[in-house]
């Protein structure tokens, strides 16, 4: 008594609807492709269109205004980087003008120099 009803599912229904009504599809891509590009963002010369727009930056600044300096000296202990590499380079960083803070640390054939700058130092 029960038997299997073989219903095509949504993905095939909306695929047959896409093939069979090639013109719909069409004006209602043309229809958001124009939408698209009566709502971009940007600042362009588009007359007729009202335009307000928002300030893009591919790079937000959300941190402080830092560098990170890397060295490599491959074979040496944690203690031999520390004592000749990054020791002296910490305190050669804090000489510089505008730093806020230096912080380092020091692993086998490794270290790490990470120098804070003050917000005002470009």
């Amino acid at each position: 008594m029960n038997e299997l009803i073989d219903r095509p599912s949504l993905l095939d229904r909306t695929i047959r609807f896409c093939l069979e009504n090639t013109l719909v599809v069409g004006l209602l891509i043309l229809f958001f492709f124009g939408w698209g590009l009566y709502v971009m963002p940007f600042e362009w010369d588009s007359r007729g269109f009202p335009t307000n727009p928002v300030p893009v930056d591919a790079i937000p600044d959300i941190g402080e205004n830092q560098q990170i300096v890397f060295t490599r000296w491959p074979g040496r202990s944690p203690q031999d980087v520390e004592d000749q590499v990054t020791y002296p380079m910490t305190v050669s960083m804090l000489g510089v003008p505008g730093v806020k803070e230096v912080r380092s640390f020091s692993m086998f054939g490794f270290s790490s120099v990470n120098v804070i700058f003050k917000e005002e130092v470009d």
